[in-house]
């Protein structure tokens, strides 16, 4: 993991559009939660239930041992906890719910920038029945095609089941495949496919598949997932938060809940419209006459709202930053 306050002299010198959740969300879906477990103060990875509706798992960083917490969205208090048999974890950095309920943890974080030549993943199956239970977990290990690299994002497509890394770098990191099926025997090699233009501290598939959020610390990305490859759509809001670290679809497809480290941390939720809503949620969309011109208008109203206030908010955070970084320039040259 690396520290907020190193990304914040890159947040000085561009202006990133913040966000403003939407102000009506979802009444089935969850909406935003705090997450109230004391043990969980740096919750790194976020992944909706597939089995229990209003439930999301989550890990810390490191630190705290292979533990995996189900909170429940509706309170913010843990009602599950799976504790992971006979694995020393290292530095667990994501999660994600595959098909037929896996429930894959990412041993994936390399603070030395690539200095470990593998890495892990464990998987286990998600819980009939919400209750602290121990787990003895399948454990794939995992090498990249041209060498080690710090990683802090591990999605699985819910149709395929194929599981992916992003690699994590100021600069931008790539798209890592794995094998289309995962040996828990032998060396699971990913293979850069595609380029992804953030630096990545979590990503997520939609529900059906076709598309994929990525964040960073104080931006956003989604793509349309098309023939197993990414096309890039645009820019999902993001709020400003500590330490952004972790992002996951709702089980509807029709938000993002995005995730930060921290003492109760809160996680998000933000709406999406048009083109950045899943195919699925689209299509429902269109069948419930909610496309209809005076849903546009109220839609196009507050996207303009959104923008501004999202310029505003953005302007403030680089001037806060900026007025940070000089602050602590005149210190370390009185020393």
């Amino acid at each position: 993991m690396r520290s907020l306050l190193c990304a914040l002299g890159a947040a000085a010198l561009v202006v990133v559009p913040a966000a403003v959740p939407a102000a009506a969300a979802d009444p089935d879906g969850p909406s935003s939660f705090s997450i109230e477990d004391q043990r969980i103060t740096e919750s790194s990875g976020l992944a909706a239930s597939r089995e229990h509706p209003g439930i999301y798992w989550t890990h810390n960083d490191s630190d705290d041992g292979p533990y995996v917490y189900a909170v429940d969205s509706a309170t913010g208090r843990t009602v599950a906890t799976v504790t992971l048999s006979g694995i020393d974890t290292r530095d667990v950095e994501a999660i994600s719910v595959g098909p037929g309920g896996r429930v894959y943890v990412g041993d994936i974080g390399d603070n030395l920038g690539g200095g470990w030549p593998e890495v892990w993943i464990y998987q286990f199956q998600e819980p009939k029945e919400l209750r602290d239970t121990t787990v003895t977990p399948v454990r794939y290990t995992v090498r990249y095609d041209g060498g080690p690299r710090d990683a802090e994002s591990l999605l699985v497509h819910p149709k395929t089941g194929r599981v992916y890394i992003i690699s994590k770098h100021e600069d931008g990191g790539g798209l890592f495949a794995g094998p289309k099926r995962m040996s828990a025997s032998g060396v699971n090699t990913f293979e850069r496919i595609a380029d992804i233009d953030l630096w990545a501290t979590d990503a997520a598939f939609s529900p059906d598949g076709s598309r994929l959020a990525v964040r960073s610390y104080f931006s956003a990305l989604e793509y349309r997932w098309k023939d197993g490859a990414p096309e890039r759509l645009g820019q999902p809001s993001l709020p400003i938060q500590r330490q952004g670290e972790s992002v996951t679809f709702t089980p509807d497809g029709r938000a993002l809940m995005y995730g930060t480290e921290g003492a109760r941390s809160r996680v998000t939720r933000v709406d999406l419209r048009s083109e950045l809503l899943p195919d699925s949620a689209e299509q429902e969309e269109s069948e419930d006459g909610k496309g209809s011109s005076g849903a546009r208008d109220r839609n196009d109203s507050d996207s303009s709202l959104e923008s501004d206030l999202n310029l505003v908010v953005g302007a403030l955070l680089v001037a806060g930053v900026a007025v940070l970084l000089l602050g602590l320039g005149r210190i370390f040259r009185r020393r």
